[in-house]
């Protein structure tokens, strides 16, 4: 059990590429993680703050996750989101049910789920911070990544509404949008990129630990632009 002025933060994704540099950057920041994915393991993060919790973002998953936290550690205070998916090589027209419904459910339900389950925990706490992780393409839309884009745009959205209505107890809600991350899974992906040009997975690590920061509290509603050097 963390002491009690230990902040109490849910990572989605925890162990994912982004994921897994936002967690060490929040336990190095001093914050029990609490890190969800489907997979994921106490002994991914040799911390003493760290607890792994398996899990499915859903409906009801997302209301058991939060239940379990407050259960353990009487309280959340921060919410990071970073699941997500992408598919793409598909105009509109030729994009199918199935893949249009895939992105909504991992770049726009999934946040609503956990968000819907956090916040009342959150609100009770008095106060508390969110950070999304969005994409670029939710304001540069191209072509072939239309499901994509959408889902995305509509992620800032959702944290935009989620900033104006939970202001009034001291919780912030913003959404980083970066461009195209040095991942390993990017890698394999985009085989003859120019890498230089690509976000380092530790900046965007660092920027989330100052939003969840006593001073990232002005900022709120906010939807941040991470290129690199891609612009």
């Amino acid at each position: 059990m963390p002491p009690t002025n230990h902040k109490i933060a849910l990572v989605t994704g925890a162990n994912g590429g982004l994921g897994t540099s936002i967690t060490k950057a929040l336990l190095n920041a001093g914050i029990h993680v609490v890190g969800m994915s489907r997979k994921i393991q106490q002994t991914d993060f040799d911390h003493p703050s760290f607890t792994a919790l398996p899990a499915e973002i859903s409906a009801d998953g997302s209301r058991s996750v939060v239940s379990d936290i407050v259960g353990r550690f009487g309280k959340l205070d921060m919410v990071v989101h970073t699941v997500g998916g992408f598919a793409g090589g598909q105009t509109i027209a030729e994009t199918d049910d199935t893949t249009f419904q895939r992105m909504m459910d991992l770049n726009l339900n999934s946040a609503f789920y956990i968000l819907r389950a956090a916040l009342p925990a959150m609100r009770k706490t008095g106060g508390g911070r969110i950070v999304a992780i969005g994409s670029r393409a939710a304001l540069e839309p191209g072509v072939g990544v239309g499901a994509y884009s959408a889902s995305k745009a509509a992620l800032v959205s959702l944290i935009r509404t989620v900033a104006l209505e939970n202001k009034d107890v001291g919780i912030t809600a913003n959404v980083i949008l970066p461009g195209t991350m040095d991942t390993p899974a990017n890698r394999i992906a985009l085989p003859g990129a120019d890498i230089s040009k690509w976000v380092q997975p530790s900046n965007v690590a660092a920027l989330v630990a100052w939003l969840v920061s006593d001073a990232g509290k002005d900022l709120n509603g906010a939807v941040i632009p991470v290129y690199g050097n891609d612009v």
